[in-house]
């Protein structure tokens, strides 16, 4: 067994390929009971990254134990192929022009383009070692999950669901389409900070109007164009207060941080009022010819500012709702691009960063700009393209989350989440979240299927349309949408139902790709006959509990009224091993097709293994180097396994257990103990914990301890005596189980171990097939363990011992000692029958009473009633055991071996 990953990998994968691996799989497991990991779908638009092998490679390692583990687990690879993220690298990479080409056109190359990196995916994921039905993933651009996806649709129209609205959505000028809040990122943003005075026209009778203004304080002056109000929160005390000539409204706790913040000083307050007191008060907009009217509302808050917030709603959520309940106009003078229209007045045809400056510049003119200053605070960004984002109020089609938002959290209640914390997190985000978005402005998605009379604009979706277009989508694609006309695509005979006309215009939006992965367990669970819903386990990043675990909840809560899926299994983020988050800025990030060009794709997979994926995850070279060491061991213990058992045949050579000797019986029970760990940590899902024990066992228990003692029986017995059989049959059967608990994890080289195991291949093909090992409770001896344990605490002072005589040139090889052990009484009865020899490792050990002990001795204070020396043992060494003995010569047929080895190899003869 030679290592050389990189070149033996793509060999063992080609012989999965030639068995059919994935079907063989199947074949062995059908019948059994299911598990089904549903998969998440990646975007198809490049190469992997190290995320995809992170989240990839854990879900390989759930589906292969399980169908280890005595369960069907089929696993149906997926890909998100529609939306912006495609298009985006459709447009750069083929250089298109999306508004220069017909839409049919440009379908057509986002879906080549889509393809293609499919086809580059998949493969790369192959050679991940993933095991799956990778001849038939499922895409969300398939026509029958385009069809499936219309039903969910149709399902939640029906049901009342869906609706169309105008309202502020988040929209990104850059990409021009409206936003979902999974497709919002949070980051740093440099804006304008400024106050300014709205004159006063009407005070209610409270305050003179002559020069007394209500100061608001934007970092978006580009939204004052659209203002039409001024909230105040009803239960705050607000003092008029004289700076000058001017006498100025502000919220009264906010008064110091406002002066300190615009420079003014020395302000007198003439009076104090609530709120409410202000309510319907009226001024006037600092440059547009129309009144701002004084509202209140809950929403103010005093963390910032005046206390009296500017009011657009047009361009805010918590401004449009407020502005409904005072029937307030909703002015969006912003186009798709970001840029005013000829509703923005003076700013028209400005984009909204031109326009803040002028805005700026307007008010300075007109003596109502107090203060003009930069503040930097967290700001709303797309999460494709990186740009801050817009509010704009559109008309936008909306899921109602309030329709079935009770049941979706009581059904979030149902489901097992790993950690334990994703209940919070995904129930916070459902209690709090406004209605979805579902429609974009963009090309490449699944239409939205609503048709509208010509005539009279009533909206048309019935189950009638739902089941003709899903006909059309099944045989033609979503295409179909696109290259014909309304009347062409609307079942035979329809008619509008409130003007009976039957000439019809169609949506031109798509959907949210949220809504197309969010639709796959309709798509996938429910079509696949080898599938089922619930699926037993989600599995994505921690992001997801705001995009593609909420959006499937919230699809399958209002179709079905139940959670799509039975646990939900997160994981964290990368980072080097500093703790920063990979980014090409500062050059840390580490290209997985490298490594596994490099190193080979098992060190990635131990990688995964090894971490406590439920945090952030650690990586770079060096650490990956780390677990190459430690791969090195694991593989090494395989290369003495078999080495040791070339000539052991499983059926005629096992030892039973109750024939092996004392030390082998306590190794299968420190392997049984560890096929016990390992199994109950695979169904927690914690991966961490099999790879530490594995590579524990490996490097302490086999390596350290069990090996080493062994070796002088394996190497010097005769081959066929029973003492050495004892020792390969305990060899044979831990490779035999380790091999089989490592097949989900270092896949490649547990199927190179498979072909070496003497007799492995007459039980499976493949050890993917070979099943899991069973703990057994007849290998465990408690009696036998603590004695062991009490062996062992002794066998570490002698190893002390002989390192101390070794630093001391007293020898050079354990061999080449004579232990001393100087014992009291009890401790001399316990040792007595022991071959001790054999268990330090020496060539002879004398017991001696523990009073006897010279002062030299050594001693260990956490031991009493242990003292040790170490001296050159008598006799010559035989040249096959390395065992001194005084007996060496005595055979004249061998002369240079002891009597033991004589023995032997008379025998072999």
């Amino acid at each position: 067994m030679r290592a050389n990953l990189p070149k033996r990998e793509p060999d063992i994968q080609k012989f999965w390929e030639e068995i059919d691996l994935y079907e063989a799989v199947a074949k062995a497991n059908a019948g059994k009971p299911k598990f089904i990991l549903h998969d998440g779908p990646p975007y198809a638009n490049g190469d992997i990254h190290l995320g995809h092998t992170l989240n990839k490679v854990l879900k390989d390692f759930i589906v292969k134990f399980h169908s280890m583990d005595g369960y069907d687990a089929p696993y149906i690879p997926g890909w998100d192929t529609h939306g912006l993220p495609i298009e985006q690298q459709a447009i750069k990479a083929l250089g298109l022009n999306r508004h220069a080409v017909s839409t049919v056109e440009f379908r057509r190359r986002c879906h080549d383009y889509a393809m293609k990196y499919v086809g580059i995916q998949r493969e790369e994921f192959k050679r991940l070692g993933v095991r799956g039905d990778w001849d038939h993933p499922y895409l969300t651009l398939q026509p029958e999950f385009e069809a499936a996806q219309i039903g969910v649709f149709g399902e939640m129209a029906k049901k009342g669901y869906i609706y169309k609205g105008l309202k502020p959505v988040y929209w990104c000028a850059s990409c021009e389409t409206a936003l979902a809040e999974a497709e919002v990122e949070y980051g740093d943003k440099e804006s304008p900070s400024i106050y300014v005075k709205f004159p006063v026209q009407d005070a209610k009778g409270l305050f003179p109007v002559e020069d007394a203004y209500v100061v608001i304080w934007t970092t978006t002056p580009w939204t004052l164009p659209a203002n039409v109000a001024i909230t105040v929160h009803p239960e705050f005390a607000y003092v008029l207060v004289q700076f000058g000539d001017d006498k100025l409204v502000v919220a009264k706790e906010l008064l110091a941080r406002f002066m300190a913040d615009s420079g003014l000083e020395g302000g007198q307050i003439l009076q104090e009022f609530e709120g409410r007191d202000l309510e319907k008060a009226i001024c006037r907009h600092p440059f547009v010819d129309r009144d701002s009217l004084v509202i209140v509302g809950d929403h103010v808050t005093l963390e910032q500012g005046t206390g009296c917030v500017h009011t657009a709603p047009g361009h805010g959520v918590e401004d449009f709702q407020v502005g409904k309940v005072y029937n307030l106009p909703v002015i969006s003078p912003v186009d798709f691009r970001g840029k005013f229209t000829a509703e923005g007045g003076i700013f028209a045809g400005m984009s909204t960063t031109q326009a803040n400056p002028a805005v700026i510049e307007e008010l300075k003119n007109r003596g109502l700009l107090i203060k003009a200053d930069k503040i930097k605070h967290q700001y709303p960004h797309c999460w494709r393209c990186k740009h801050p984002i817009l509010f704009r109020a559109t008309e936008q089609w909306f899921a109602s989350i309030d329709g079935f938002r009770k049941e979706a959290l009581d059904a979030i209640d149902q489901v097992r989440w790993i950690p334990a914390w994703g209940r919070d997190r995904i129930h916070n985000m459902v209690a709090d979240r406004g209605d979805w978005c579902i429609s974009r402005q963009r090309t490449w998605g699944v239409p939205i299927p609503i048709f509208y009379c010509a005539d009279c604009g009533e909206t048309i979706i019935n189950d009638e349309t739902i089941s003709h277009i899903q006909g059309l989508f099944k045989e033609h694609g979503s295409d179909v949408w696109f290259a014909k006309e309304a009347d062409e695509l609307v079942p035979p005979g329809l008619a509008c139902g409130k003007c009976g006309h039957q000439h019809f215009r169609k949506e031109t939006d798509i959907m949210d790709v949220w809504f197309d992965s969010g639709s796959s367990h309709q798509a996938v669970l429910e079509t696949r006959e080898n599938l089922h819903f619930p699926a037993d386990l989600y599995l994505e990043g921690s992001d997801q509990h705001r995009g593609w675990f909420n959006s499937s909840l919230s699809t399958a809560v209002a179709t079905k009224g139940t959670a799509p899926y039975k646990a939900v299994l997160t994981h964290g983020f990368l980072v080097d091993e500093q703790g920063r988050k990979m980014s090409k800025s500062l050059g840390n990030g580490v290209d997985p097709l490298a490594v596994i060009k490099d190193m080979g794709a098992d060190i990635l997979r131990l990688w995964v293994a090894s971490v406590d994926y439920r945090n952030d995850v650690a990586v770079s070279p060096n650490i990956l180097r780390q677990i190459a060491d430690g791969y090195r061991k694991i593989r090494n213990t395989f290369r003495y396994f078999l080495g040791n058992i070339a000539d052991f045949d499983p059926k005629a050579d096992t030892v039973p257990f109750e024939q092996m000797t004392e030390l082998d019986r306590w190794a299968m029970m420190a392997l049984h103990k560890l096929i016990q760990r390992v199994t109950t940590a695979c169904r927690n899902y914690e991966f961490h914990v099999v790879y530490h024990a594995i590579h524990n066992f490996c490097a302490v228990d086999m390596s350290a301890l069990y090996l080493d003692i062994i070796k002088d029986r394996l190497y010097a017995s005769p081959a066929k005596s029973p003492e050495r059989r004892s020792a390969q049959t305990v060899l044979y059967l831990t490779a035999d189980a380790l091999v089989r608990m490592l097949a989900p994890f270092i896949s490649f080289t547990a199927e190179e171990v498979w072909g070496y195991l003497p007799g492995a291949k007459e039980q499976s093909n493949t050890v993917q097939t070979a099943g899991w090992p069973q703990f057994d409770s007849k290998f465990i001896d408690d009696t036998l363990a603590k004695k062991m344990d009490r062996m062992l605490e002794i066998r570490t002072r002698v190893s002390k011992a002989l390192e101390n005589a070794r630093q001391s040139k007293v020898i050079g090889h354990s061999l080449e000692a004579k232990v001393t052990l100087y014992v009291d009484e009890e401790l001399q009865a316990f040792l007595s029958k022991e071959d001790l020899a054999t268990f330090f490792i020496v060539s002879a050990v004398q017991l001696i009473s523990l009073k006897d002990a010279p002062a030299e001795a050594f001693q260990d204070a956490e031991l009493p009633g242990v003292a040790v020396t170490v001296e050159k043992a008598p006799g010559q060494k035989c040249e096959r055991c390395w065992n001194y003995s005084e007996q060496v010569g005595q055979s004249e047929d061998h002369p240079t071996v002891c009597p033991r080895c004589a023995a032997a190899i008379g025998e072999s003869v």
